[in-house]
């Protein structure tokens, strides 16, 4: 699943990824099939991206690489000259295309829908919400309940500067929405870190809270009784207080790589959590580390490399 992490100071833009690759084999089964896979791209002099989610899709009759599609992108002469947010849109509109995700969805909707009525379930409702299809059914016993399944989304985070100098972050996720993460001309959003990918780990630790928190039945009261804003108010107080205003940029290389490195040990000793068992280890490997700044551009300071006994190359 991988853990994309950008960090955006007065210095400069940190990106950092890990490099483990799984997949679900012929029988569903999560299985690493990697971990030296490239999660980081420079796509043009000062821009970078980071993928993270579906890994593979199919070109004709050949499964490729998420990464393919993202270099193959960047070799279009007009890439050089783009801007961060026209970046983030060309992405966008590429995976979109290519993912066909609207006809897979359909497929899994006709599917469930063949399993319950198989069973003699009576369905009630079906709802599609980006990439999900929720099912509202009838049991045996009468009883009223949910299933929901969704497709693997494929996200993307695109960080650099423009022409002017100003810097902005987005983040992009197919099927779903483009936001905008971070701009140099708004004050409440000019720094700060993002990720992407397997970020419970480091929601837990930055903001205080698991995402998963709105599933608990006490937070769905709240959200009745005291209101999704109000209560979204009181755990912002739970976040702890990084000044990333006054972080210099080897400070945002430390803490995005330390983000990376604590996800991957987390892991390793746990199995998703009591109310959802399970997760997949989905990040691992060595840590590729890039730093975008105003006069530089784009530059990496930890590449993998090919290697074979002592001989190492660089292909870029």
């Amino acid at each position: 699943m991988s853990l994309i992490i950008n960090s955006t100071t007065p210095e400069g833009i940190v990106l950092a990824a890990d490099s483990r690759q799984s997949y679900r084999n012929m029988k569903g089964m999560a299985r690493v099939g990697s971990d030296t896979a490239s999660k980081l791209f420079q796509i043009n002099n000062r821009i970078g991206v980071g993928a993270a989610g579906l890994a593979f899709l199919p070109e004709g009759a050949v499964v490729k690489n998420v990464s393919h599609f993202i270099e193959e992108y960047k070799r279009d002469p007009e890439v050089e000259g783009l801007e961060v947010e026209e970046t983030a849109q060309g992405l966008y509109d590429l995976f979109n295309q290519r993912y066909k995700w609207k006809t897979q969805l359909n497929e899994l909707e006709s599917k469930i829908a063949h399993d319950l009525h198989s069973k003699g379930l009576r369905i009630l409702n079906v709802q599609k919400m980006d990439n999900q299809v929720k099912f509202t059914y009838q049991n045996s016993q009468g009883v009223v309940e949910d299933i929901t399944a969704a497709l693997d989304p494929i996200e993307l985070l695109v960080a650099g500067y423009n022409a002017d100098g100003s810097h902005q972050v987005f983040s992009c996720r197919i099927p779903g929405p483009i936001q905008k993460l971070r701009d140099s001309y708004q004050l409440d959003k000019q720094y700060g870190s993002s990720w992407i990918g397997q970020g419970d780990v480091v929601t837990r630790i930055v903001l205080g809270f698991d995402g998963r928190i709105a599933n608990v039945d006490f937070m769905k009261e709240m959200f009745q009784s005291r209101g999704e804003a109000e209560v979204q108010r009181q755990l912002q107080g739970l976040e702890y207080a990084i000044q990333w205003g006054a972080m210099s940029l080897q400070d945002a290389v430390d803490f995005s790589t330390l983000m990376i490195q604590t996800t991957s040990a987390m892991q390793r000793f746990s199995d998703g959590i009591n109310a959802d068992p399970g997760d997949m280890p989905g990040v691992g490997g060595p840590i590729d580390v890039a730093v975008i700044t105003p006069d530089q551009g784009f530059v990496w300071i930890k590449k993998k490399r090919l290697r074979y006994g002592d001989n190492e190359v660089d292909l870029e």
